[in-house]
């Protein structure tokens, strides 16, 4: 009989917090028990209700009580003021959030690993500060860390910096970082690619691509059924307007100082351009116009709600569990995936994590994005119709031929089985615990040649 490890699995986000961040490790949790790791979970007061942190009890019901969650202890500091948090990003520093998340949940990881005795510590690393809170446990209790990185931190394309200075001094510090780590796990392969281009220091790593994927079990059972003459295209999760209409007020500025990446355009990774076509199907085609509903679900911002009010076709729906979010998917009649938009030929570091369940969801896919690892993934589903991010006359044909198909109720297409399977979460749990294998087998095989 294999002995059970521990795994101090130090993660913010965590059930009874929803959204996209706790998908993954409330799945890897779930599941790393059957691989051999017993998780210990360091995580974050409960959700406090803000724009990135709902309460979703249905996700929380899908952890299995014998997982043993720490909390740090609440309430956290309130978010710095505008103009101090300007400062902070100029002048590269420490919010007071940073400074507390940090200190707290070093200190209450460096508990749990003592009193259970752990093998190894796992950080879920959104946000990014949780890197050095893993790296300073692992060297308190003299474990080694796995860095799982989510999206690609500095190599991110959209994330914006004051100046080009700025990004690299963010990329210096996450290559301090993760030097300590004894293994890192990036979420699509061309994010694993870019890290081993821009970061060699880093090359004698355990690096691994392990992408986000959905549960097979939420897929179990027949898809709800809406047969009441509505045709809904349907968007579920967060949408960037914000983020781009500031990208876009700012473009000259940013290019003169170099803080964003060339060529990147957010404002695509919002509802913007669907509503654009949207509202040309309706003009041009009114028989589509009395059917036609976009439904948007999860937390909006008011820029959000002010966009998606140009169109009386848009219903709000607000935050939904996770439950009936999938629900909302698997009764969709076309699901739509926006991404920002990058120079042809240039490819994306992620893939949104919705892809995934909007794959599983063996529903039509209205995709919108660039060239990368998303595009191609979705090329092989088969199931979506694709377009560039900025392309409004491609999405409203797209619009234009599903509705069609859904008109003399066409059968769906499937993806391939082989391709779903490649892309539960159980299966990936395997592939995490394989890295944390090979963690093992390194740090053993370094003690044994030390003696």
């Amino acid at each position: 009989m294999v002995a059970v490890r521990n795994v101090l699995f130090h993660s913010y986000h965590f059930p009874p917090t929803g959204g996209s961040g706790a998908q993954r490790p409330a799945r890897f949790a779930r599941y790393l028990p059957e691989e051999g790791y017993e998780p210990f979970v360091v995580t974050a007061p409960r959700p406090s209700h803000e724009r990135w942190t709902p309460s979703d009890s249905s996700l929380a019901a899908q952890v299995p009580p014998s997982i043993a969650v720490s909390r740090v202890a609440g309430p956290e500091p309130a978010s710095s003021t505008r103009w101090r948090h300007r400062a902070e990003r100029w002048l590269r520093l420490r919010d007071r959030w940073t400074r507390s998340w940090i200190e707290e949940s070093t200190r209450l990881g460096v508990q749990v690993a003592r009193e259970e005795n752990v093998d190894l510590v796992y950080a879920w690393m959104q946000p990014y500060p949780s890197a050095e809170a893993a790296a300073q446990i692992a060297a308190e209790v003299e474990r080694p860390w796995i860095a799982d990185l989510g999206d690609p931190w500095a190599l991110d394309e959209m994330m914006i910096y004051p100046t080009a200075l700025h990004r690299r001094l963010e990329l210096r510090l996450m290559s301090r970082v993760l030097e300590s780590a004894a293994a890192i796990v990036m979420s699509t392969p061309e994010a694993a690619r870019r890290l081993r281009q821009e970061l060699p220091e880093l090359g004698d790593k355990i690096v691994r691509a392990i992408p986000n994927g959905f549960d097979a079990h939420d897929f179990e059972g027949p898809a709800p059924e809406c047969d009441d003459g509505v045709f809904r295209i349907v968007h579920t999760g967060y949408l960037h307007t914000d983020l781009g209409y500031r990208q876009h007020r700012t473009a000259s500025f940013r290019r003169l100082l170099g803080g964003a990446a060339p060529g990147v355009d957010i404002l695509t990774r919002s509802h913007l351009h669907l509503i654009e076509a949207v509202e040309k199907v309706r003009r041009e085609h009114p028989d589509i116009a009395a059917t036609l509903e976009v439904h948007f679900a999860g937390v909006l911002s008011p820029v959000d709600v002010e966009v998606a009010r140009l169109s009386p076709a848009s219903q709000l729906l607000g935050f939904l569990s996770h439950e009936d979010s999938l629900d909302l998917m698997r009764s969709a009649d076309l699901l739509f995936l926006p991404m920002h938009d990058l120079p042809t030929g240039t490819r994306a570091t992620v893939v949104p994590g919705k892809t995934y369940e909007y794959i599983a969801a063996a529903r039509p896919i209205l995709a919108a994005v660039p060239d990368g690892d998303a595009r191609d993934l979705l090329a092989a589903a088969g199931t979506a119709y694709l377009c560039r991010p900025r392309d409004v006359e491609g999405m409203a044909a797209a619009i234009v031929e599903a509705h069609a198909r859904w008109r003399a109720r066409e059968p769906v297409a499937h993806p391939p089985a082989e391709l779903l399977r490649r892309f539960e979460y159980r299966e990936l749990t395997a592939e995490i615990a394989s890295v944390f294998d090979e963690v093992g087998g390194v740090v053993h095989r370094a003690a044994a040649a030390a003696v």
